[in-house]
């Protein structure tokens, strides 16, 4: 009885330590993974604001649009609703390869992407894979060195690039969808 006493008293006294070496594995790995803040204002700050409109007017613009628009173009050799959309998804990914160690992906089959559900779902992963590495790096990378096709650059270069190419691109969309009677959603807010 005496030897069974002892052992649940140090099991009992045992206790708050093991929660306590859990509790403090669990607050490391949270501190190992958790990501970095969302910048409050700078540089980074206003590139995500931009990321954030044109991502929700893209997204919605490419909704609006029937499926069965999708593959309409204004004249030959030039790109479809879908490959323009899957364009700006390629874009975001290899411009943003340039930053950092991001591998290059191979985008050159992301225009053969048709179905307007498969579109909208790789258009997210890019707007999330451009704002991850927005967010990912610092103020003081920005103005990191960079070769950008062939040129001399900077990282900060890189998202201006990914941000122009996806309002050139939001501007074609645009006309495509209104040459198809199809009015932007948010002009009519």
């Amino acid at each position: 009885m005496r030897l069974t006493s002892i052992v649940a008293m140090a099991i009992v006294a045992a206790t708050p330590l093991t929660a306590a070496v859990r509790s403090a594995r669990a607050t490391h790995e949270m501190r190992q993974t958790t990501p970095p803040a969302v910048p409050k204002s700078g540089v980074r700050a206003e590139l995500l604001h931009d990321l954030d409109d044109l991502q929700k007017k893209i997204l919605s613009l490419a909704t609006a649009v029937p499926a069965d628009k999708y593959g309409w173009r204004p004249g030959n050799g030039v790109r479809s609703v879908s490959e323009v959309y899957m364009h700006m998804a390629g874009g975001n990914y290899t411009l943003v390869s340039f930053v950092g160690d991001h591998p290059m992906l191979d985008t050159r089959s992301f225009e053969r992407i048709t179905e307007k559900p498969r579109i909208i779902e790789e258009l997210r992963k890019s707007f999330d894979h451009l704002r991850d590495t927005i967010i990912n790096t610092s103020d003081a990378d920005l103005d990191k060195s960079i070769r950008m096709f062939g040129n001399d650059s900077t990282e900060r270069a890189a998202f201006m690039m990914a941000l122009n190419h996806l309002h050139e691109h939001l501007g074609q969309s645009v006309a495509y969808a209104r040459m198809n009677g199809i009015v932007p959603p948010w002009s009519t807010e």
